[in-house]
């Protein structure tokens, strides 16, 4: 194949190549970091299950970790991000937005747009809602009240670390770590359950996907010092989800230990990736697993951390042979429609009736909001027949790895597919940027079980193939088109 003016055409798939737009090469990257202090001196009600549980208790501190980057030619500022990490069950847009506007108010020059938090999903983390469980007036602190607090010390921290940004460096490993673990189960007559019995005679399989990998994005300063470390597994931290006192879970320990390596000042983002269907709870072989840690003197959560901080030494050794001071920067902050999940008629009948049951118990507040929900979508569906909602989505060209990052608890087949799709050396997906419900796959709907009916999806698995889709073209448009 020949253009007119005789050009072939792998010369021009070459001149396209030399013209696409991509990070400057040569630009300095300039790296900041900062830890707060998120828990709170009074009890707080906690996030997580269907019931009121109040942390009065602090079994393991909360945290948020910032890290600022920069890329600049010069004087001239080339791009921006600041990825907080949050020991939250999940972050919701309205006070992402207020740390947005009071980091606006303390760094007018910084475009607050490219502040992303991302949550860890403990269950042990604070509700920031009013009204979402029946909550003791005396005694507790107020949701809003938290939130307060959460909005302050968050902003001040993401201003911090821009303020204390120095030209630093960057560099990417891939460790293992068996963490989580497919959590549906999977019956003779098709059906699906979270958490449901492998030992049961119709028990067939395990629905999906596991994945081991411990994608790991290392920062340094000039002295080649430790400051940051993002360490990316398709597990959330709930391995103690049902108590009721506060904790972090095994990410708490998991930063001890590399702060006791790497010294205290280092900020450790954890980030979730894609693992809506995943969670550290055993399936099966419990009584194996369990005699295996009780041998080495551990707990479940020490267990856990153990596994992570060997793949982080795996990566880590892999990455301090490649530390690399001209890292360039691009990102991208997109606002994605997506449809919702329609509610059917069962549905509709089925929730009101659970309605009706639950609301002669105020215990039982956050089940009946819950239900609530799917007949409130279903009177939108009267007057808007294909209801969708925009939601918010990032991705960072850093060097030759990617990041992107969704709102969703969102199955770890989608994650699986951006990551094999992506023209990045490594691609790091982080879940749970905002608080949006999990994402099926089809195969997890037809199944049914928690995550995967209606009243757990706002977006069904035709959104979450979108999303797929269009975060494999941001992606892929910050890379040159291959010959």
């Amino acid at each position: 194949m020949r253009y007119g003016n005789g050009m072939s055409f792998l010369v021009m798939l070459a001149w396209m190549a030399a013209c696409w737009p991509r990070p400057a090469a040569g630009a300095e990257l300039l790296v900041g970091t900062d830890v707060a202090s998120i828990t709170h001196e009074r009890p707080i009600a906690l996030q997580g299950q269907m019931h009121t549980r109040i942390g009065a208790a602090v079994d393991a501190p909360l945290e948020a970790s910032a890290v600022a980057l920069e890329s600049r030619d010069g004087d001239r500022s080339l791009d921006h991000a600041i990825m907080v990490s949050c020991d939250v069950c999940y972050i919701p847009a309205g006070v992402v937005e207020q740390v947005r506007a009071e980091l606006a108010r303390q760094l007018p020059d910084v475009d607050a747009r490219k502040l992303f938090l991302s949550a860890t999903h403990t269950h042990t983390g604070p509700v920031f809602e009013d009204g979402l469980y029946h909550i003791p007036q005396e005694g507790v602190l107020p949701p809003s009240e938290y939130t307060r607090f959460f909005v302050e010390r968050v902003a001040d921290a993401a201003a911090r670390a821009w303020r204390s940004r120095k030209p630093g460096a960057a560099g990417w490993g891939l460790g293992h770590a068996v963490v989580g673990h497919n959590r549906r189960a999977v019956y003779a007559d098709g059906s699906a359950r979270m958490y449901g019995a492998t030992d049961d005679p119709a028990f067939r399989g395990i629905e999906g996907y596991e994945d081991h990998a411990l994608e790991t994005l290392l920062f340094w300063d000039r002295e080649e010092k430790l400051v940051a470390a993002a360490i990316n597994f398709a597990c959330t931290a709930q391995e103690v989800e049902g108590k009721s006192a506060v904790d972090a879970d095994f990410v708490h320990p998991v930063r001890k230990e590399l702060r006791r390596r790497h010294g205290e000042q280092l900020a450790v983002l954890a980030w979730i990736s894609a693992a809506g269907d995943q969670s550290p709870h055993l399936m099966f072989r419990k009584r194996a697993e369990d005699r295996m840690r009780e041998l080495r003197g551990l707990s479940r959560l020490d267990e856990i951390a153990r596994r992570i901080v060997a793949g982080f030494d795996e990566a880590f050794e892999g990455a301090r042979q490649d530390i690399r001071t001209d890292v360039p920067l691009v990102h991208k902050v997109e606002t994605l429609t997506l449809p919702l999940r329609l509610v059917t008629d069962q549905e509709l009948a089925d929730a009101r009736a659970q309605v009706a049951s639950l609301s002669k118990d105020p215990a039982q507040q956050r089940s009946r909001l819950w239900h609530q929900a799917v007949i409130d979508r279903h009177e939108r569906q009267q007057s808007e027949p294909n209801p969708a909602r925009d939601f918010e989505i990032h991705v960072l060209r850093l060097g030759d790895v990617a990041i992107c990052t969704n709102p969703f608890e969102l199955f770890l087949d989608f994650g699986i597919q951006m990551k094999s799709r992506s023209k990045a050396i490594q691609t790091f997906v982080i879940q749970l940027v905002g608080g949006a419900g999990y994402v099926p796959t089809q195969e997890a709907v037809r199944g049914g079980g928690y995550s995967a009916v209606v009243q757990s999806n706002r977006v069904g698995p035709e959104g979450g193939q979108m999303l797929v889709e269009r975060t494999v073209e941001l992606i892929n448009g910050l890379w040159p088109p291959s010959p």
